[in-house]
């Protein structure tokens, strides 16, 4: 193998793996970035369907005026498009009055109120227990959580959820945030199609054992999906049970979003929003328009997208279907055409979407990003203990580890 021997190896191609490698680089460190798909991005993933570039992993730009992926953006020449995002805005009054939309935010912004006071006041509980009883709304404020975490209130931790830093400004990027991410690897050396077998540890030096030959390192930094470290207990030799247990309580929830094609768009506002029911938990968002585009971009999240790719592309297809043509009629049906979607939870190298605390773990995310005999560094947004859930996050964290390594380098060499 080329480069079978570097200072570090950094495994895992995505936001945070791709900023690792980049700071390295800068630094003159001799690394080399491994990615077991056959791209790089991770789970920032832009795809080009129906003449348009579609992000079917992240494509906002959340707190956006201090994100580094927007510099990088810019720097590649790229355009940023600063519409306020449909969820910041009133949706569309079809099957959602009004009136009752102001109720439903009231509701909501009382349940993060409610939030922010129990984590700083009381023990770490799931965040489903901060539901007002009896309040009309707490199926569509748990459908948001859905969308924001991947998951059902019941199982995210209050305290990590509180720890979330968000500016509320939040832009997306025209060619794709998948596409940035991906092209800030330019100039890298990458290896792809080389899924990791296993980080041996043992010696003076670290063997990482690929699908493509042993590399020798001194030193490894991991920017692995938290599902991927829980799940692969003989990733490393020895094996670290520590780190294991950490991520299990770190898992990645899941949100999968559908394109569709929309004839006669021009009907509907530019960026606008429907939800599928305002009654329950699971239910489709749908972001009608975005960019002005003619399509829809539907969002499924939590158990609801758990259940949908258990019968395929075609079920979530389906689904979006039948909440459609409940608020817009039957006829409504002809004008949609599925373009693409993508299953995280059946993705081997991510296995979800990003990652949420359960009750109980909200500090595992520090543990988790603790590197290990100065050797072994860990990276991606579930070691991050504010920006978590998001590509800025993965971003902050590889850098950190980039800059952690070279640090463990330098007091090794003096």
């Amino acid at each position: 193998m080329a480069n079978s021997d570097v200072d570090v190896v950094v495994v895992g191609g995505g936001a945070a793996g791709i900023a690792a490698a980049r700071r390295l680089h800068e630094a003159s460190v001799r690394c080399l970035l491994i990615e077991a798909r056959s791209r790089l991005g991770g789970r920032a993933w832009t795809v080009n369907a129906s003449g348009h570039a579609i992000d079917l992993g992240c494509g906002w730009l959340h707190s956006a005026d201090r994100n580094p992926w927007c510099d990088v953006a810019r720097t590649q020449g790229r355009t940023i498009d600063k519409t306020p995002p449909p969820w910041r805005r009133a949706s569309l009054p079809v099957g959602f009055a009004t009136a009752d939309q102001s109720e439903f935010f009231e509701s909501l912004s009382a349940f993060y109120d409610r939030l922010e006071l129990a984590a700083a006041q009381a023990p770490d509980a799931p965040a489903a227990t901060l539901l007002n009883p009896g309040d009309r709304w707490n199926p569509l404020i748990n459908a948001v959580s859905t969308y924001a975490n991947g998951d059902e209130l019941d199982r995210i931790s209050i305290h990590d959820l509180a720890r979330y830093d968000d500016t509320s400004v939040n832009w997306r990027i025209l060619d794709g945030y998948g596409t940035t991410i991906a092209a800030h690897a330019d100039g890298l050396p990458v290896m792809l199609d080389c899924p990791v077998h296993r980080i041996d540890h043992a010696g003076k030096r670290l063997r990482v054992e690929t699908a493509k030959g042993v590399l020798v390192a001194d030193q490894v930094i991991v920017a692995l999906p938290s599902a991927v470290l829980a799940e692969e207990e003989g990733l490393f030799a020895p094996t670290l049970p520590e780190k294991t247990e950490t991520a299990r309580g770190l898992p990645l929830g899941l949100d999968d979003k559908l394109f569709l094609s929309l004839d006669n768009a021009e009907e509907f506002e530019k960026d606008s929003r429907l939800f599928g029911r305002t009654d329950r938990t699971a239910t489709g968002a749908y972001h009608v328009r975005p960019f002005g585009r003619p399509q829809i971009e539907a969002y499924f999240g939590g158990s609801l997208a758990r259940e949908l790719e258990t019968g395929g592309e075609q079920a979530f297809f389906s689904f979006a279907i039948s909440e459609l043509v409940g608020l817009l009629g039957h006829a409504f049906a002809r004008r949609l055409r599925p373009i693409h979607v993508h299953l995280w939870g059946r993705d081997p190298f991510a296995r979800g979407s990003y990652s949420h605390a359960l009750p109980g773990a909200a500090d595992h995310r520090s543990v988790l990003a603790a590197p290990v005999d100065r050797r072994l560094f860990f990276a991606g947004e579930a070691t991050s203990p504010n920006d978590f859930s998001t590509a800025h996050g993965a971003f902050f964290t590889g850098v950190r580890a980039a800059e952690e390594a070279i640090a463990a380098l330098g007091s090794t060499n003096a």
